[in-house]
């Protein structure tokens, strides 16, 4: 329940709710197209390989096949990612992991197509798989890519750990794992390209950014970028998993090739063998604390499995760098990370872009810590967490917030409440408990990297404001976002507007939709917007109408006087002057901090989480009884939105901690779909879960409101792997939480004496 407002009218319908509840809308997926043909591809038998021949005559012979085509079919660069390069669109030489692609083929009907696959013969000779990163940094291994199997390295140091550690009373040492984790999305990756007549390509696929996209293709198809036509909203979800391109080249040489429309559309096993995965990471901390729990030294080693290709590992890295103390005032630090490449599924951009996999580390280290001083994990908390004008976790300038005392004050009075009225199972064989974490989230892409934003408005020759921005509609409720901050900022309903997003024909360029920064920029660009808008519709009215400038106002339907009469409607107004006379726009970079912090953010949004679980002990089962948040981000603009955002993130953090994991084996996926592969249902989420927004901003805070489509994922496997040990005295160090490990922990706690824990 969010008490307190912010924006009038801001719990309403979204605008592709009632579409997406009756499945009338449409997904770029469902389209079909006049003469269109069907795309597969063919992809890698071996994780590692070189490829010594590609023979397709046979499938170019079956009857309805219209194209096969390989590397050799490239007119331009043979490669894509969306920083690197580095991931070959049809592979010439080499094979690298399971998904890589050797050859797609059109066909007039999809089983031709599939079959036409098993006509492809590829002669391949087997090469060392290096399926963990220890071994591919091994002096012995092979070279995957020309510089070595080491992506990326990233640090930070301040003060001197040696030292630090010898003045701790107490010292936790810990090595954590965490899984590759699967988005899911309920759409898999898809779409349509269509040949348009006048030589140009439209690509109907689900994309983060549509305009990066175009320019990857270019590239690849040695094409101009103004010929190619990127349509990429609505898609059934992404979670960060088509950011980076997919099977957009390979309909587009494929429409190419044939001269008509191809749908590719990857079915589930083809999604999990290709697409990307979460890093999976080995962590080893070093936490040390004085005689009161006061936090002295942290020493962190990151060693995260990146996969084949590099994509997005290196800013992931330097996120996990970043966020290594999170919220809390440490003198000594040493934090030392490296991505590393290795033949096993491509690991890339997901929701808390490697927050989630460091924070489950550190909140670990304080709840152990907390036991060995004699604190309830609050306490220590409270005893180390930033002030608000404190610098940020690589001391580098941030945004001035109180916004992780105010979650932390106020997962205290939950976790008291929750405790006054704790209910215990009759049940003996069934226990509860209790656990609570923290964390902060940068929000943006951080200090040196690209991160353009924009928008554009005017009313436009139907009368209707037209705002466009060039973010996608993924799933995360933007269009709710917009239609709410524009109407409430100018005053005008929701029927005078159209919002345009998801075409690069028609909307500016806005940079991606990523990194919780979809809100921030849409309220920023409104605000640099409407003053210049305003203004330009007043004036003519003004002048038409004879009435000055300071007593008229938009509003419902047309510009309004001082006595609440509509002197002009919208659709007059157009009539009275061409459109291009009230056209604004706005172009500004996504705030970062000042300080030369590679990859440091500027904008940071805080979280407090609570997590009651229940332990059945014949069984291991885990079952979540609560998991409520309080989130610090600043004023809610969508209260749908928001308490969907978390909630939904929450539930997917749930998944993280206790059920997901694409394993992989010597280099193969062995969960190959969603039937191996198991995600939250209802039934294991709780009934009730409680998100409190904090909105409130320091005084002067420009900045507005913060996104909150990652905070929410967060800090819940720290706090459900800290209401297991309240439950049964038991320390998680490795993600997902199975009923096997719990088991046996349960057994080895019935043969000696329980531990006395606190919450």
């Amino acid at each position: 329940m969010i008490e307190k407002e912010s924006y009038k009218s801001k719990k309403r319908i979204r605008p592709d709710g009632k579409g997406k509840v009756t499945g009338k809308l449409q997904y770029l997926t469902d389209l079909s197209f006049p003469g269109m043909l069907y795309g597969k591809i063919l992809r890698s038998k071996y994780p590692h390989a070189r490829i010594l021949a590609i023979d397709t005559k046979r499938a170019e012979q079956l009857s309805g096949v219209k194209a096969v085509v390989t590397h050799k079919d490239i007119q331009g660069l043979n490669g894509y990612g969306i920083v690197t390069p580095d991931q070959p669109v049809l592979c010439s030489e080499f094979v690298r992991y399971v998904g890589d692609a050797i050859a797609t083929v059109a066909a007039t009907s999809l089983e031709i197509a599939e079959y036409a696959l098993t006509l492809i013969e590829v002669t391949y000779e087997e090469l060392p798989i290096l399926d963990d990163p220890e071994k591919a940094l091994s002096k012995e291994s092979p070279k995957l890519h020309p510089d070595g199997n080491l992506l990326h390295r990233a640090g930070y140091k301040k003060g001197d750990v040696t030292e630090g550690f010898e003045t701790c009373e107490f010292i936790v040492e810990e090595t954590y794992n965490v899984p590759r984790q699967m988005h899911a999305y309920m759409e898999t990756e898809g779409g349509v390209v269509v040949p348009e007549d006048d030589g140009k390509l439209s690509i109907y696929m689900g994309t983060q950014h549509g305009y990066k996209d175009r320019f990857q293709l270019a590239r690849i198809l040695a094409m101009k970028e103004e010929d190619i036509r990127v349509v990429s909203s609505p898609m059934g979800g992404s979670f960060g998993g088509k950011d980076e391109l997919n099977v957009q080249p390979y309909g587009a040489l494929l429409a190419i090739a044939t001269g008509c429309p191809v749908k590719i559309h990857q079915t589930r096993q083809e999604s999990v063998i290709s697409g990307i995965k979460r890093h999976p990471m080995r962590i080893k901390m070093k936490t040390g604390v004085d005689k009161t729990g006061k936090l002295v030294a942290h020493q962190v080693d990151i060693l995260a499995d990146t996969g084949a290709y590099s994509t997005l590992g290196p800013a992931i890295l330097d996120f996990a760098v970043e966020h290594a103390a999170g919220p809390y005032m440490i003198d000594h630090i040493e934090t030392n990370g490296l991505s590393v490449f290795t033949n096993n599924g491509v690991a890339g951009e997901f929701r808390g872009f490697g927050g989630n996999q460091i924070t489950f580390a550190l909140e670990g280290q304080l709840d152990r810590l907390a036991d060995k001083v004699g604190l309830e994990p609050l306490e220590i908390r409270q005893l180390n967490i930033r002030n608000k004008t404190d610098l940020g976790p690589m001391g580098h300038r941030i945004v001035a917030t109180n916004g992780m005392a105010d979650t932390l004050q106020s997962i205290k009075k939950h976790l008291e409440k929750k405790r006054a009225v704790a209910n215990f199972p009759e049940n003996k064989w069934k226990v509860r408990g209790m656990g609570t974490a923290i964390v902060m989230h940068g929000g943006g892409l951080g200090y040196g990297r690209l991160d353009p934003a924009g928008g554009r408005i005017r009313l436009n020759k139907e009368g209707k404001i037209e705002i466009a921005f060039g973010f996608e509609e993924a799933g995360q409720g933007i269009l709710s976002v917009i239609e709410t901050v524009v109407t409430e900022e100018l005053g005008c309903k929701v029927d005078d507007l159209k919002i345009v997003i998801g075409d690069t024909n028609l909307v500016p360029s806005s940079g991606s939709t990523t990194a919780s920064r979809g809100t921030s920029m849409v309220w920023t660009a409104i605000r640099k917007m409407k003053p210049a808008f305003q203004e330009k519709i007043l004036r003519l009215v003004s002048e038409i109408k004879n009435v000055p400038v300071e007593q008229l106002c938009l509003g419902h339907g047309g510009v309004f006087d001082t006595s609440g009469n509509c002197i002009m409607t919208y659709q007059e107004a157009v009539l009275q002057a061409p459109t291009e006379e009230f056209v604004v726009t706005t172009n500004f970079d996504f705030p970062t901090t000042p300080d030369p912090v590679d990859g440091g953010h500027y904008l940071y949004t805080f979280g407090a989480t609570f997590a009651q679980v229940e332990i059945d002990l014949l069984t291991g089962k885990v079952k979540m009884i609560d998991l409520d948040q309080s989130i610090a981000a600043g004023p809610v603009v969508s209260q749908m939105g928001y308490v969907g955002q978390i909630e939904g993130g929450g539930v997917m953090a749930l998944g993280y901690s206790l059920m997901e994991d694409a394993i992989i084996d010597k280099g193969h996926y062995v969960t190959k779909n969603l039937d191996s592969y198991l995600i939250p249902s209802i039934e294991d989420v709780p009934f009730s879960m409680e998100t409190t927004a904090i909105e409130n901003l320091e005084k002067g805070d420009a900045y507005g409101p913060r996104g909150v489509g990652e905070i929410g994922t967060v800090a819940v496997a720290p706090a459900i792997a800290q209401a297991i040990h309240n439950a049964i005295g038991y320390r998680v160090n490795r993600l997902p939480v199975s009923s096997e490990e719990i088991l046996f922990a349960a057994h080895k706690r019935s043969e000696t004496e329980w531990e006395q824990v606190n919450v």
